[in-house]
This record gives structure tokens, C-alpha cells and sequence, in this order.
């Protein structure tokens, strides 16, 4: 009979409720700053109270799921910073195999996102005739510039969730192996995702540099947008692939939802250009466009992310919640993976 080390218990044990209490502390200090909080550039104190009062049940919500399933959350964070050396080095594997046995290898993931800028770009600014200057936020910039810094978001963003959310199927031969943890599989190919984004943050570097707006302390935050992106899609994949499992129709109405998403994201327009203030909001509760928008500041608006208060605030509590739910939904189908592939 084994016996359990008492001393690893009463770890386990204190650790628990002050993880807990830290969480709530820090809830509990996000809506204190929430509520006292004053936007100076707010029109409408009925709007600005609704975003309190929402941001404050988010963090409720997020609470509540924190306190009663605390261990079952923990499962998966825990899992991937033990297995950080095997995701690096599966991440990488997965991104070479995928373009193994072509001529031009990885180059044809490339290729794709480059001809549909510049299809976008031909289509909307010369053929018809659209202004070569997009007044973004007051400010005036290419539309080729503009465009292009809310298609590179947007690109990794649908390849992260479409491959996120196939990652158990494709894998289906390690989901079968009791001793793998198949947590790591979403963010495996999400890391591989990653390699392909870096490039495309490269070309925009190269472009928003040939039009005059050169790299400067703000172009850093390109770095936190993207880690926003990342942990955003990796708290939708861990749902959207346990769910795909049993229900394959999934794959078919992510594909459909990215399309009509693109065009419900302000990428290829302008969302200063629409007048009702509600449709706004309406919009912005979509949480990819803190992230588009973010890109474009970091560009060429020369603002920092924590100068959008409430933006900032509501993208992280929707994303911690959406985590947790998916810890929970991936926890709670696990056990049935192995029966159904």
C-alpha cells in the first residue's frame, strides 16, 4: 500500500485557498478600479455604466467557476508547464511535416495570406477606386497599410483556431495513449501557427517602414497583442476541439463563422466610420478587435494598450473565462476521447 507523503498534502492543501484568495483579491480590486474608474474621452454615462456593470459580472462569473473548479482548471496549466519541453519540440515537428515533400516547403504558407492582401488591396483601392488614405482614429494612413495590419491578426487568428480545433483529431493516434497528455495538442499547433505569424509581422514591419512610419518603443506592443491572441485562441480550441470530437459538423460552422467574422471585423473598414453608437459597442464585444485595433496602434497611432481602459479590461476577463470554461468542458470529455476516435 502506498502511502502519501503528509507533508505534500498539507502543500496541496495550503496552496489551494491561497490561490483562491489571490484570485478574488484580484477580482475584487479589478472591479473596485472598474466602478471608480472615469473615462475622460466618454460621451454617454449610460454606456459607460453598462460596461461596468458587465465587466463586473464577467469577473462574478469568472469567480464563481474559479472557486467551485479549482482543480479541474489547474489540470491543464499544470500539464503544459510539465510537458514545456516535449510541446517546443512536437510544435516544431508539426510545423515541418506539414510541408513536408514539396519543393517550396513552408514558403506555400506564405503564399495564400500574401495573394489575398494583395487581391483586397487591388480590388478596394484600385479598381474601385477606394481613397488611398483610410482615416483611421483621426489619423490618415494607406489604405494597403491599414489593411494589411488587420489581415495579419486576423490570419493567425482563423489558422491557430482552425488547426487548434483539429489538433485531437489529426492526433488521434496520441489521444489513444494513456501515459500522453493530450492537453498539450491545441497549443502545439498553435505555436506552429506562430512561426508563420512572426513572418507576416515582418512584412508589416517592412511595409509600414517603406510608407514612413518607422518602428518606434510603441511597435512593441506588437509582442503583447499577439500573446493576447495566442492565449485568446487557445482558451476557445480547448472547447472547440473537445466538442468536434463528437460533433464533426463543428469544423464546418467554425469555417463559416470565420468568413462572416472578417467582415463583422472592422479589417476592411473603418469602425470610426459608423455613426450609431450602439452598433459600436455591438462590435467591439467581439474581443478581436481590441486585437486588430491594437495592431494598428502599435503601428502607426502611437498609443499604448493601457490607455484603452475598458477595452483592455473586458478583452482579459473574456478571455479567463473562456479559459475556464474550456478547462472544464475539456476536462469533463476526456475520459471519452479514446471510445470515440
Amino acid at each position: 500500500m502506498k502511502i502519501t507523503d503528509p507533508g505534500k498534502i498539507t502543500s496541496k492543501l495550503i496552496k489551494k485557498p491561497v490561490a483562491i484568495a489571490l484570485f478574488y483579491t484580484v477580482c475584487v480590486a479589478l472591479a473596485v478600479v472598474i466602478v471608480l474608474h472615469n473615462n475622460p474621452l466618454a460621451t454617454d454615462p449610460e454606456t459607460e455604466q453598462l460596461k461596468k456593470i458587465c465587466a463586473c459580472i464577467l469577473l462574478g462569473l469568472a469567480c464563481i467557476i474559479f472557486g467551485f473548479f479549482f482543480d479541474k482548471i489547474f489540470i491543464i496549466p499544470r500539464e503544459l508547464y510539465q510537458s514545456r519541453a516535449l510541446i517546443w519540440k512536437l510544435a516544431k515537428n508539426d510545423f515541418k511535416k506539414r510541408y513536408a515533400g514539396s519543393y517550396l516547403g513552408f514558403i506555400w504558407a506564405l503564399v495564400q495570406p500574401v495573394v489575398t492582401v494583395v487581391m483586397y488591396w487591388v480590388v478596394f483601392d484600385l479598381v474601385f477606386d477606394t481613397r488611398s488614405k483610410m482615416l483611421a482614429s483621426g489619423i490618415e494612413v494607406p489604405y494597403v497599410l491599414y489593411l494589411t495590419a488587420g489581415l495579419v491578426p486576423w490570419f493567425y487568428f482563423s489558422e491557430a483556431l482552425i488547426n487548434g480545433t483539429n489538433a485531437l483529431l489529426e492526433y488521434s493516434y496520441l489521444v489513444k495513449k494513456v501515459v500522453f497528455k493530450i492537453s498539450i495538442l491545441p497549443i502545439i499547433k498553435l505555436i506552429a501557427a506562430t512561426f508563420i505569424h512572426i513572418f507576416f509581422i515582418c512584412i508589416l514591419l517592412i511595409l509600414s517602414t517603406c510608407y514612413g512610419y518607422y518602428p518606434s518603443v510603441y511597435t512593441i506592443q506588437i509582442v503583447y497583442y499577439s500573446i493576447c491572441m495566442f492565449v485568446f485562441v487557445l482558451a476557445l480550441c480547448y472547447s472547440t476541439c473537445a466538442i468536434v470530437v463528437f460533433f464533426r459538423d463543428l469544423g464546418q460552422i467554425i469555417n463559416i463563422i470565420l468568413q462572416v467574422g472578417m467582415w463583422a471585423t472592422p479589417i476592411l473598414w473603418d469602425i470610426n466610420m459608423i455613426h450609431d453608437e450602439r452598433l459600436i459597442i455591438l462590435f467591439k464585444l467581439n474581443p478581436i478587435v481590441y486585437i486588430v485595433n491594437g495592431f494598428r496602434s502599435a503601428i502607426y497611432e502611437e498609443t499604448w494598450f493601457f490607455e484603452h481602459f475598458y477595452s483592455s479590461t473586458y478583452f482579459w476577463i473574456i478571455t479567463v473565462t473562456l479559459f475556464l470554461i474550456g478547462s472544464l468542458i475539456f476536462k469533463r470529455l476526456k475520459v471519452h476521447f479514446a471510445d470515440v476516435l
